[in-house]
């Protein structure tokens, strides 16, 4: 895959095959863009998962957040189909290796990360990759922006 442009057809297939999403990173804090996109995500008929040590326990838009990735995966009665990946690029890898370790379909990095060594650990186990992307706006721009699709 050519991680520096993807086709839509690739982009929309990910997004409309996704039904349950961890959002790795999210914040508690509605000023940031993880609690944002995390609630677009929920309005458009995703199931949102927050994964983040130091808001566990709590809630984030209403979900009960976890302290990681595997811990998500094991109480959650279902499967997490992808992976948003809110940390630095350089902070990817372990969680690119937790979405590859819980079976994810997708792992998708936000504007900005990219870790291409990860993105090659996860596409040789059969994982899709999206890096330095953001699914709520490309969700809109797909014409697949209708809430509670």
């Amino acid at each position: 895959m050519n991680h520096d442009s993807y086709p839509d057809a690739y982009l929309r297939d990910i997004l409309t095959g996704a039904k349950t999403i961890a959002v790795v990173g999210a914040s508690p804090r509605p000023q940031r863009p993880s609690h944002g996109v995390m609630r677009y995500l929920q309005r458009h008929g995703y199931r949102a998962i927050p994964v983040n040590p130091f808001a566990s326990g709590g809630t984030i838009n209403g979900e009960h957040c976890y302290a990681t990735l595997a811990e998500a995966a094991a109480d959650f009665p279902g499967r997490i189909d992808m992976v948003d990946v809110f940390r630095r690029s350089e902070l990817a890898g372990e969680v690119v290796d937790a979405a590859i370790a819980i079976g994810a379909a997708v792992v998708w990095m936000q504007l900005g990360v990219r870790d291409d060594k990860a993105a090659a650990r996860a596409e040789a186990k059969g994982i899709r990759v999206v890096m330095n992307r953001c699914p709520a706006i490309e969700i809109p721009r797909l014409g697949l922006g209708t809430p509670e699709r």
